[in-house]
This record gives C-alpha cells, sequence and structure tokens, in this order.
C-alpha cells in the first residue's frame, strides 16, 4: 500500500482518545528541516493556525510540522504541543535566543461525538502524537482509518464514519508526491450505492450531468447503543489534507500545488468545499529531487504534470481514508463504516 511516507524523510504520528466521553485525536506529518510549505484554504468553515505564515509574500519560507487534529478550534491547542516539541530539538526560524517553530495547524469539527463535549485535543496530545512521528522509521506505514485526527471524524451528514487515509504516487523522473487526509466531510464520495443518495439532476462536477445529491441522514444510520436514536449532529465538517513531495519547490510553487490538489478533494466528495466544511490543504516539498528547469516549457510540464499527480493523490487518499474506517459507537451515538 501506498502512502505519503513514500516521500524520503516524511513521518506521521498519531495521538487519539476514546471511551470515558472521548472520540478525538491528533496526527502530525513531521518532515525533514528545511521543507518548503505552503497552503490553500478553500472551505467554507475552516478552522485553522498559523496558515498566514504559509503566504508566498510571507517571511519564512520552511515548516516544522503540520498538526491536523480534532476538536474544532478548541483542539488548535495541539499546535502548542508540537510547537514545543519541536524548540526542544532545536528545530524552527532561528531568532536572537533560539527558534521560533513554524508549525501551521487545521482543525475538523468532532465535538460531543464521544459523548463529552470538552473531550478535546490539548498541548500534551500534540506533543504525543509529534514524538510519535519522530519514533517512526522513514518509510513506516501509516495508521489508518480510525486513527489520530480521524477518530472523530465522520461522513455524510454525520451519517457514516469517516477517517484518515493515505497514497503516493511516483512519477517516472522520480518525483514523488503522496497525501493524507482526514475525511470529515458534509458530502460522500462519488459513485455512491443507489441506496444512500436520492435521484437528482444537480450538476455538481463535470464528472456528469446528472449526479447523485446526498439524501439526508436516515434514522437508522445514528443511534445509540440500546437502539435509541441519537440527537441530530450539526453539519460541520471539514477534509483536510497534506500534500508532501520529494521535488524542490519554492514557496509559491507549494501554494499553486496545494491549489492544484483541492481537484482531487472535489473528484472524491460530492458535495465539496461548501460552506459547512473547512476544506484546507497544506503542500510540503522536501527539495530532494530537482525538476527539469532548462527551459519555460520544460518548468511548465514539470510542474504541472506534479501538480496532476498531487491531485490524484488526494483523490485516492480520500477514499482510503473512507474504506479504511470502522464501526465506532459512543454514548452520542453508533456511526458506521460506509462501504461504497
Amino acid at each position: 500500500m501506498t502512502g505519503i511516507t513514500d516521500v524520503p524523510g516524511i513521518r506521521v504520528g498519531h495521538a487519539g482518545r476514546r471511551g470515558g466521553g472521548w472520540l478525538s485525536g491528533v496526527t502530525v506529518v513531521l518532515p525533514p528541516p528545511g521543507t518548503t510549505g505552503s497552503v490553500d484554504v478553500r472551505g467554507g468553515g475552516p478552522g485553522t493556525h498559523e496558515t498566514d505564515a504559509l503566504d508566498p509574500t510571507t517571511l519564512t519560507a520552511t515548516v516544522d510540522a503540520v498538526v491536523l487534529t480534532g476538536g474544532s478550534a478548541f483542539g488548535l491547542a495541539a499546535a502548542h504541543g508540537a510547537q514545543r516539541w519541536c524548540e526542544e530539538q532545536g528545530r524552527g526560524f532561528a531568532v536572537p535566543g533560539g527558534v521560533v517553530p513554524i508549525v501551521p495547524a487545521a482543525a475538523i469539527f468532532d465535538l460531543g461525538r464521544g459523548g463529552d463535549f470538552g473531550a478535546r485535543p490539548d498541548a500534551a496530545m500534540g506533543y504525543a502524537a509529534t514524538a510519535d512521528a519522530a519514533s517512526r522509521p522513514e518509510g513506516h506505514d501509516v495508521d489508518r482509518g480510525n486513527a489520530g485526527a480521524g477518530t472523530g471524524a465522520l461522513i455524510g451528514r454525520g451519517s457514516y464514519k469517516g477517517g484518515v487515509g493515505t497514497a503516493s504516487i511516483t512519477l517516472d523522473n522520480g518525483v514523488v508526491v503522496g497525501a493524507i487526509a482526514v475525511v470529515n466531510a458534509l458530502g460522500l464520495p462519488f459513485g455512491t450505492s443507489p441506496t444512500r443518495v436520492e435521484p437528482g439532476s444537480v450538476r455538481l462536477s463535470d464528472e456528469g450531468a446528472s449526479t447523485q445529491r446526498v439524501a439526508p441522514v436516515p434514522a437508522e444510520a445514528s443511534h445509540g447503543p440500546e437502539g435509541a436514536q441519537a440527537p441530530q449532529l450539526p453539519p460541520l465538517n471539514t477534509t483536510l489534507v497534506v500534500v508532501a513531495t520529494n521535488a524542490l519547490l519554492d514557496k509559491a510553487e507549494c501554494k499553486r500545488t496545494a491549489s492544484a490538489a483541492h481537484a482531487g478533494l472535489a473528484r472524491a466528495l460530492n458535495p465539496s468545499h461548501t460552506l459547512a466544511d473547512g476544506d484546507t490543504v497544506f503542500c510540503l516539498a522536501t527539495g530532494a529531487l530537482a525538476l527539469d528547469r532548462d527551459t519555460d516549457a520544460a518548468r511548465q510540464l514539470s510542474l504541472i504534470t506534479l501538480q496532476s499527480a498531487a491531485a490524484d493523490a488526494v483523490r485516492l487518499a480520500i477514499l482510503d481514508g473512507v474504506d479504511a474506517a470502522v464501526d465506532e459507537t459512543t454514548p452520542a451515538g453508533r456511526f458506521r463504516a460506509y462501504r461504497r
């Protein structure tokens, strides 16, 4: 199985809790020192931290870690734990007296899905996920499904379990493009089972003039351990993605790659990028392999090929996250795995 850790130097760590009111967690992508990064936020309801620092017009160019977390805006505190770990390792933007780690973060909404609205990630959980990533060997397998930030993820208006997925693509020139996704979407995958949708003719994508709309949450989709129907969950959703590559990209090219990678999100989920989603894509470039830039045409071809692969890797990672998720039952409800 392919994954984002096929990109040399990229490591992924998880921390999470379930039971006792908990169903949430944190995933940290830890790149090698000197990795360039940027981000593109497309959702209408994002919860993010330090994303402005990744704009190509700002001072810093490198990223020390990316934190994907549950807990909505409260869970962004997990970034402080990752930042503390990086500072202890001397990783960060050098300033007089020390370093300031650049640790952007984004959150999904999973509050209350374990039964306790106050059970959400904190700095300690962010530190633990970062330490977990650092302890992994290069090229390690990534835990999928109900892991890390995917612990409390749901899809289809809260009907089914979402989770963490990952994939990678290797190009003929040796460039590796990987992606990891935390799928907590309002929508469902394209090509969904006819039993789970209602007929419609709303053109939501270029994949077909007549597509199917996601149906309202069926009454049997979420119910408690004793069979009682669970309270209706709010449609607060997000799909978070980190794209990584071993190619040498500057900050502006990372930004453009993150933008292009959103196409993979739109190809995987119907609908996507809604007002109720916080869809966010980060891009990391380790710089180990130079692209062909001998001519303008060669540069354009290299970047277009890489960015097309990024969109494909994102689509595969999202579908992997849905497929890897398993049933979860909490006091808030029973969340069934979705089978495409």
